[in-house]
């Protein structure tokens, strides 16, 4: 973490140092200049637009990758910062900011040689260099080369002995290599320089709980660190840990409510204010935030354990059951998990919680702790947490960022190269369930592009087929419709009552007086086709009214009779196929509303739009697929009909056949930042994520703004 502040600062100043090139013209002046100080203001997305339009009109330069790849390193796409930073460096070998910004987003990717290479190149002409030489030694210790890392530091503090930041790093160092002494002696030279220093105190707190298991000192260290940057919620948590290894259940949960407050997204707080409230026989409160943990964490093994206890203890066998089973099925030779099991079944009344406790036994005796062989037994804050089957019933809190032995099997399950589609699902909808409890003001904010978009609460999915619409959601980064021909054909014959737009982004029509307009509209066509003789644009043109009315069997049935007239029709078939989509849409909200619910939080595929039976369904989803198979037939070079065709085969679940349809959207639209954001999404569910990432990030350069948050999220 220390790292990465030294180097955004190290990457702000290059932002503001660096020279624009004088021979440029004035209009690629101009929009640099916007794109810079977009940057400067952290509008990254609205940024990588501008730096997109000076590379599109001189990609030789260099300047424009460089500041392209500072945006996207600030939003977490270290691939696309090294990607652009390399091109940048082809561009102008002499960019030394170019070297020291690749090395820095290598190493968040763990491409630490390569980055190593990158510090010499800017060393080999600024030897004293404090931040390279930093994170030079970091690199080095990263690696496990321990000495090069030392010597490092000692390069470092002999030529800028007045860094407190070099102490802590080498305390850090020290810490690592158990050289407790040598690295105490860092902090109390760090906090002689600067009394301000967070990490010494974070340090110094560490050793008191490892080396000396004195927790109040630690905790005066805590305070001071508290009191220095009080917004930090894993401080809190630390805090909370302290106070209850002291006795003090009161202040822990204090602290945890407060952690809570200050990021709402942070499961740990959750799960140890949960542990806090067992062990006071709150139940209650306690199963609600294990829930909330599920929600934000997809499965997680601890907290389904826990849970399980919980329910236990509250008599819902049941529920602990099936938890206890999911457990035991990806963890078949824990013998908690059994013990467990065998409780919950004794108290069911159940013959088989014998053969649990048999087995649990006899994987206690196999193991001798009772641990499986998958789970490594390590220290948490100085306590052992390991766990026979006889004293499983209980697990200690964690102090923040601490991962735990189910943790890191749960990371290798996710991360595993042949991902299975459910598994990889949990992490897209780990935070479908959360409940946002931001305040006006920045719900506000969080509709903006600005900032660090890959931080904020939202809703991962695919993005949605584009549709013809007389309404728009424009935004800063798409302020202009998708382009289809046909579409512009139509409003230039100015046939219909109102324009067409292209967009997959359709506002909910709440106005009164837009409503009114569109049933006079109706009323309109009706006594027009009375008295005319009916042409297709007139049914197409009531359907479309019909539609944006959400009545979507009387929209369908129109465009049936504009296809009875003109069989080529490209739109018409274009737009029955999205009102027959929204009607079984419409239909699976009205089921989802009716299904019963037990108040417990459940993940799940989503599955295709339910109807009266799979049967019916698939039909209805067959109709649809042919209503767009035929726009391929008329107009086989729109790119937005194979992207809607990818999207469709997507809720199918086809993820073979929807690559190729949005393969041939991007050869027929290269820059269709939709169709790159949804083919990475398919990649990821077939456990790709290296293709996906780079699909992502090409979507988020070409302005998709969930990119940056599935980037982040499917690469943690």
């Amino acid at each position: 973490m220390l790292s990465r502040f030294i180097i955004r600062i190290s990457c702000l100043a290059a932002l503001l140092s660096c020279n624009m090139p004088t021979h440029a013209q004035i209009n690629t002046d101009q929009v640099m200049q916007v794109g810079r100080n977009a940057l400067y203001f952290e509008d990254y997305m609205l940024s990588i637009q501008y730096f997109n339009q000076v590379i599109a009109a001189k990609p030789y330069l260099a300047q424009p990758y460089f500041f392209r790849a500072i945006a996207k390193y600030n939003l977490d796409d270290f691939r696309g910062a090294v990607a652009d930073a390399s091109t940048a460096i082809e561009q102008n070998p002499f960019l030394l900011d170019a070297y020291e910004l690749r090395a820095v987003a290598n190493q968040n990717i763990g491409n630490v040689e390569d980055a190593l290479n990158d510090y010499d190149e800017v060393l080999g002409t600024l030897p004293e260099n404090r931040v390279i030489l930093f994170n030079k030694a970091l690199a080095y210790q990263e690696l496990k080369r321990y000495d090069e890392a030392a010597a490092t530091f000692d390069a470092l503090l002999a030529t800028h002995s007045g860094f407190d930041g070099g102490y802590v790093g080498r305390a850090r160092l020290r810490l690592e290599q158990k050289d407790t002494v040598g690295a105490i002696a860092d902090v109390e030279k760090a906090l002689d320089l600067n009394k301000r220093s967070v990490n010494a105190y974070l340090i110094r707190a560490d050793v008191a709980i490892n080396s000396h298991r004195d927790y109040a000192a630690a905790l005066d260290d805590m305070n001071e660190a508290i009191r220095l940057q009080p917004k930090f919620p894993g401080f809190y948590i630390n805090r909370a840990f302290l106070r209850h290894n002291l006795d003090d259940y009161y202040g822990a949960l204090s602290d945890y409510e407060y952690a809570i407050q200050l990021d709402p997204e942070d499961y740990t707080g959750y799960f140890n204010r949960a542990l806090l409230l067992c062990e006071v026989r709150d139940f209650d409160k306690a199963l609600a935030d294990l829930n909330k943990v599920l929600a934000l964490r997809g499965t997680d093994y601890r907290a389904l354990y826990n849970r399980a206890l919980v329910l236990k203890e509250k008599r819902d066998f049941k529920g602990a059951l099936a938890d206890i089973n999911t457990i035991i099925a990806a963890y078949p030779n824990l013998a908690a998990g059994y013990f467990l099991r065998s409780e919950i079944r004794r108290d069911m009344g159940d013959l088989k919680a014998k053969d649990d406790l048999d087995r649990s036994l006899a994987l206690a005796r196999g193991n001798k702790a009772g641990n499986t062989s998958r789970n490594d037994s390590r220290k948490q804050g100085g306590q052992d947490s390991s766990k026979t089957s006889s004293d499983s019933n209980s697990t200690e809190p964690q102090t923040a960022g601490e991962p735990t032995p189910f943790d890191k099997d749960f990371e290798e399950i996710m991360r595993g190269a042949s991902e299975s589609p459910d598994k990889v699902m949990a992490r897209f909808t780990s935070l479908l369930t959360v409940n946002d409890n931001a305040n006006i003001e920045q719900e506000f904010i969080n509709k903006s592009i600005r900032g660090r978009v890959q931080n904020r609460n939202v809703s991962i999915s695919y993005e949605p087929i584009f549709t013809a619409s007389y309404y728009n959601s424009p935004t800063e980064l798409r302020p202009n419709p998708e382009y289809i021909k046909e579409v512009d054909e139509i409003n230039r014959t100015r046939a219909l009552r109102f324009l067409l737009q292209v967009t997959n982004s359709v506002p909910s029509l709440d106005d009164e007086d837009q409503i009114k307009r569109h049933f006079d509209s109706v009323n309109y066509y009706n006594s027009y086709l009375s008295s005319h003789k009916p042409r297709a644009i007139d049914y197409f043109g009531r359907a479309m009214d019909l539609l944006t009315l959400r009545n979507y069997d009387g929209s369908i049935a129109d465009f049936n009779r504009a296809l009875e007239l003109t069989p080529d029709f490209t739109m018409a078939y274009f737009m029955r196929g999205i009102a027959r989509l929204q009607n079984l849409e419409s239909e699976a909200e009205e089921s989802a509303k009716t299904q019963p619910g037990d108040g417990r939080i459940h993940q799940a595929m989503p599955t295709v739009i339910p109807g009266a039976s799979m049967q019916q369904r698939r039909a209805n989803m067959a109709e649809v697929m042919a209503d767009i198979d035929k726009v391929i037939e008329l107009s086989p070079e729109m790119p937005v009909a194979y992207y809607n065709k990818g999207v469709i085969l997507l809720q199918l679940q086809d993820y073979t056949s929807a690559l190729k349809a949005l393969n041939r959207a991007i050869e027929l639209k290269p820059d269709f930042g939709e169709a790159y954001y949804n083919r990475g999404y398919v990649y990821y569910m077939l456990g790709d994520s290296s293709k996906g990432s780079a699909d992502v990030s090409k979507a988020g350069e070409l302005g998709v703004v969930p990119s940056y948050n599935l980037l982040k999220r499917m690469n943690r």
